[in-house]
């Protein structure tokens, strides 16, 4: 998933389908065993495969080209079922501009692992599965990881007490930037030759105004507790400029969902910016620079994504009730213990004016597409 602390649960806010009765029968025979499963393995437990192939069918072409997702629970569209997701998590909403945008059928190939850890979607979904970015119809190729590390070192350090162990949150920034630079590299030497972009979404910070309390560890120098949204916004934003910055130096483009997410899209504080513009990577700027302006010079002007403000008086709820997953529109399709879908249909809107849909600021997921799409070469 592409979230700093990617969790486990479901939001019905914007939320639509459910489990038919033939599931409900099966998973009620299923129930011992997963049971069983869950006491012998721990990791099992934690980890859901979410595979999904939606191909958006647009009318008077028969000519498909493909894009292909590696990630965690946010590219799965993960909304706390074990048997489904969303259909239009962030890439299948890409395809449809992509489809608009090219005038043909766009195959979305959703290789996803919710729970998994950078080292997991890396090597279990990027390196193991990299047949998929290799048919001679892919042109993008995206990817998304470093969440649940995130997710872990949060856990962990909120259960502190007695004297703060920091080295858990250094170690999930180590981790997520080496297996984001070995995906970029790999992706480099095995996606297909005729691929046009390659895209890595960074992470957003669900839980922003949740943490913002005292732990209950003390820090070794100080003898007082720390604030964890202080404590966890630094290494986020580190993150992110590493997502980043190696993309730039790699070939890639960086989706920000940080700065679409947790700013709002219009000037709150006067500085003549629109918030969510000046809140991005900006292409060759120190680590540094970057931390500073979003932990200090601009830090009053980021919000909690579950009250986005599209204007200074609208707001839109980008995340579920978790805390954690972007929102989404749509419906779902079967992923997860019964596999995965491979299906088709028409796109909901067959142009954009302005390079937007109707619903483009709506909803996470819808919000995080867009932001991918607008790498979108334009031509196949």
């Amino acid at each position: 998933m592409r979230s700093w602390i990617p969790a486990f649960a479901h939001k019905a806010h914007h939320i639509t389908g459910g489990t038919s009765s033939r599931f409900r029968t099966a998973l009620r025979t299923l129930l011992p065993t997963l049971a069983l499963a869950a006491l012998g393995s721990q990791a099992v437990a934690n980890t859901l495969t979410q595979n999904v192939s939606w191909t958006i069918d647009r009318a008077g072409t028969s000519t498909k080209y493909r894009i292909v997702a590696y990630g965690d629970s946010i590219y799965a569209g993960y909304n706390g079922s074990i048997l489904n997701a969303a259909k239009y998590s962030a890439p299948t909403v890409d395809g449809e501009y992509l489809s608009a945008l090219w005038n043909a059928d766009i195959e979305s190939v959703r290789r996803a692992k919710s729970g998994a850890v950078a080292s997991d979607v890396y090597n279990n979904k990027i390196v193991a599965e990299k047949s998929y970015m290799q048919a001679s119809s892919t042109r993008v190729v995206t990817f998304e990881m470093c969440g649940n590390d995130g997710l872990q070192a949060r856990s962990a350090f909120k259960s502190q007490t007695g004297t703060c162990d920091y080295s858990g949150m250094n170690t999930a920034v180590s981790n997520c930037k080496t297996y984001v630079a070995a995906a970029m590299d790999f992706i480099n030497a095995n996606a297909y030759a005729g691929t046009k972009v390659k895209i890595i979404s960074n992470l957003h910070y669900p839980g922003y105004a949740a943490d913002n309390v005292q732990s209950s560890c003390k820090d070794a120098s100080t003898g007082a507790t720390v604030n964890l949204q202080e404590k966890f916004l630094p290494k986020l934003a580190t993150i992110n400029y590493w997502m980043c910055e190696y993309a730039r130096q790699k070939g890639f483009q960086c989706t920000d969902n940080f700065a679409q997410y947790m700013g709002a899209d219009y000037d709150s504080n006067g500085d003549g910016q629109v918030d969510s513009e000046a809140l991005r990577y900006v292409a060759g700027e120190s680590e540094s620079s970057y931390v500073t302006r979003i932990t200090s010079t601009l830090r009053s002007t980021i919000r909690d994504a579950n009250t986005h403000f599209v204007s200074a008086g609208t707001s839109y709820d980008y995340i579920q009730s978790d805390d954690t997953h972007p929102t989404y529109t749509g419906g779902t399709v079967t992923a997860g213990l019964f596999g995965g879908t491979t299906g088709s249909g028409a796109p909901r809107y067959t142009s954009f004016t302005g390079g937007k849909s109707p619903i483009w600021n709506q909803y996470g997921h819808e919000r995080m597409g867009w932001a991918v799409s607008t790498s979108n070469p334009p031509s196949p």
